[in-house]
């Protein structure tokens, strides 16, 4: 058996081993908490796209489970409705105890100010400084007009070789390299893996422009249906963490737990706890 087999399978171990703490800490709430305090030197947050069947009060109970106010919010939990609507509802999330970090993602995919604008103030009545975007090319001129007037930075996510606009991060960074400097990244390392990309110098190369991080994991790195919990695949947790380390990325690793729609919390807890073990492994403990 080879030591990277065996150090992976420690850290299954641990995760079995802290899963099992988690379910038994249910009632963990963080009101008047939004950014417990942590020595981790890298936030664990949620996509919420993960619980996309489940409402409002479940995200919530979930989130408190896993112990994280770190909150991405998809519009199926945050309607784009009238500014004043979006605020109300942004605001019952922060009253819970959540960090909203991102809105997303959010497509663009009309060439014109009434729409793109639209956007920008869905996310300023969240309250949130990123979205989490998938702009066609030809919105990318007009988007950048509207990140410099809101302040509002656009993290661009690949969605993987069926993505013919943004395959991977890489051709996210080729287009906007030369635009303002609030326009960069969201890489989706399990969509940025099957392009044959390597995530963990694709995170390297994007340096400053990487300003969220998709997380999940496949069994096979090529097929989109091989995804399963962190922890269980090929992904390179490790090196991935360190490489956010070295260049002192300041913003969250969100996982995108993608399967298991009707009971994804499973799955969930054993990613959170997965990570939460390589973090401990090497040497931070939150």
């Amino acid at each position: 058996m080879s030591l990277s087999m065996t150090r992976r399978n420690l850290f299954r171990g641990g995760a079995a081993l802290s899963a099992s703490a988690l379910l038994s800490n249910s009632a963990f709430a963080f009101a008047g908490e939004t950014k417990p305090a942590s020595s981790l030197p890298i936030r664990l947050g949620i996509a919420s796209y993960t619980f996309r069947k489940f409402d409002q009060a479940h995200l919530i109970d979930f989130m408190k489970q896993l112990k994280t106010p770190y909150l991405n919010l998809k519009d199926t939990h945050l309607p784009m409705t009238p500014a004043d609507q979006v605020a109300t509802r942004a605001a019952e999330y922060r009253a819970a105890g959540m960090t909203l970090t991102a809105v997303g993602t959010v497509y663009f995919k009309e060439d014109t100010d009434d729409d793109v604008r639209a956007k920008f103030e869905y996310a300023k009545a969240a309250g949130v400084s990123l979205i989490v975007g998938a702009p066609t090319h030809q919105v990318l001129p007009r988007m950048e007009k509207f990140v410099k007037e809101y302040n509002i930075r656009v993290g661009i996510h690949n969605h993987g070789p069926e993505d013919k606009e943004w395959p991977s991060p890489l051709t996210v960074l080729d287009a906007v390299k030369n635009m303002d400097h609030r326009i960069g990244c969201c890489i989706d390392v399990g969509h940025t893996m099957r392009t044959g990309t390597d995530v963990v110098s694709a995170i390297r190369k994007v340096g400053p422009r990487l300003f969220d991080i998709h997380m999940k994991d496949l069994a096979n790195s090529t097929e989109k249906e091989s995804q399963v919990a962190v922890g269980d695949g090929l992904m390179p947790i490790r090196q991935i963490f360190q490489a956010l380390i070295d260049m002192h990325y300041p913003g969250d690793v969100d996982l995108e737990y993608e399967i298991n729609g009707d009971d994804p919390m499973p799955g969930v807890i054993k990613s959170f706890a997965y990570m939460r073990g390589v973090l401990a492994g090497m040497g931070y403990k939150g």
